[in-house]
């Protein structure tokens, strides 16, 4: 049973033109965001919240695993759909939240036509949205995007980490225990060389 927070802002991908038709009924503007939202880190949150203030209501649409699995790495996502769908409807300023199986927006953006989508800046005017939003009259606002926040600068960070001296992972220090028949529970928590908790 999905947390009550998500079932408030949960909008299945089959029930969108429905409730966007209820929105447009109510005279409210609708801006749209979308993108994988793995790890979610504070240079989503900027997005996110510049998003929100574009429309009366935002909807914030996720990758499916699959599709990101597809245009980023078999490797990807690290957190499940399920979850990335929890804590974005968890944030106060987004409305809805919805999923696609494409690896694009463009058959979800031609099927709701928000009055206003929302990307990041260095994908820049041309992007792959671009000439969908444009053909019904829609408006594409650009989001700059913060320096050295991103989901794979983050990943690529941990990694490096886990590879310095003296890091022991808590699988490794279970798989010790049991060869050395200790019953010491080990620590959750791991530590870089400098002492950072990773």
């Amino acid at each position: 049973m999905a947390p009550e927070w998500l079932e408030k802002k949960l909008v299945e991908p089959e029930r969108l033109e429905e409730k966007v038709a209820f929105l447009r009924s109510q005279g409210l503007t609708l801006a749209t965001l979308n993108g994988s939202f793995d790890l979610l880190h504070a240079g989503h949150l900027f997005m996110i919240h510049e998003a929100s203030k574009q429309a009366d209501v935002l909807l914030v649409a996720l990758n499916s695993d699959a599709s990101i699995r597809t245009f980023k790495s078999p490797k990807r996502p690290i957190v499940p759909l399920c979850y990335r769908l929890e804590m974005m409807a968890a944030l106060e300023f987004v409305d809805y939240v919805t999923w696609f199986e494409e690896t694009d927006p463009r058959a979800l953006l031609s099927k709701i036509k928000p009055d206003v989508h929302v990307n990041g800046a260095e994908y820049g005017e041309n992007c792959i949205e671009a000439e969908t939003v444009k053909s019904y009259g829609g408006k594409l606002h650009l989001v700059r995007r913060i320096p050295g926040l991103a989901t794979s600068l983050i990943v690529e960070k941990i990694i490096n980490a886990r590879d310095k001296k003296g890091i022991i992972c808590v699988s490794e220090a279970k798989s010790d225990q049991s060869a050395s028949g200790s019953n010491e529970e080990p620590h959750s928590s791991t530590m870089g060389d400098e002492g950072e908790l990773i």
